[in-house]
């Protein structure tokens, strides 16, 4: 059996990241969160970045690379069917929620932003939302950095020095 502790990601941090996501890439679109230079590709990064989020949340005890991989696949996979323009895709598309989801037309710089975005949402989720053994969950009232302090495990006396 393998001893490898399990890593699992605290359900709530990971709403509390997605609300986030969804506040900045529906921000960037309304103000200039982001430098002009970057065009749109911010938005197709937090996007990812989100669907990263959602394999989270269906898989909390899911490696970091696994989630960023199925994150990089489903991208992948949605950009790829923009190529399939059937009329009744092309219609969901036209639909606010159709085109923020599905998107429109196929740009191969779009998987760059994509890979750019599964590579920062790895990053964001290794550091806040998995819960380590010894860690205690991130609950807004202390710094996720800084681990809070514990009495030691054993009851024993301490050392002194």
């Amino acid at each position: 059996m393998d001893s490898t502790p399990v890593h699992r990601r605290s359900r709530g941090c990971t709403l509390v990241v997605m609300v986030a996501i969804v506040l900045l890439g529906l921000g960037s679109r309304r103000f200039s969160l982001f430098p002009t230079l970057l065009g749109k590709y911010p938005g197709d990064a937090l996007w990812t970045a989100l669907v990263f989020a959602g394999w989270a949340l269906v898989f909390p005890a899911g490696t970091t690379l696994r989630l960023a991989l199925l994150a990089l696949l489903t991208s992948f996979a949605v950009e790829f069917s923009q190529l399939l323009q059937t009329p009744w895709i092309v219609e969901v598309r036209r639909t606010s929620l159709g085109h923020l989801v599905l998107g429109s037309t196929y740009s191969p710089p779009d998987l760059v932003a994509y890979a750019v975005g599964a590579l920062v949402a790895g990053w964001v989720d290794a550091r806040v939302c998995r819960l380590r053994p010894g860690r205690p969950p991130f609950t807004g009232e202390e710094s996720p950095a800084e681990p809070t302090a514990s009495a030691p495990d054993d009851a024993g006396p301490s050392p002194r020095r």
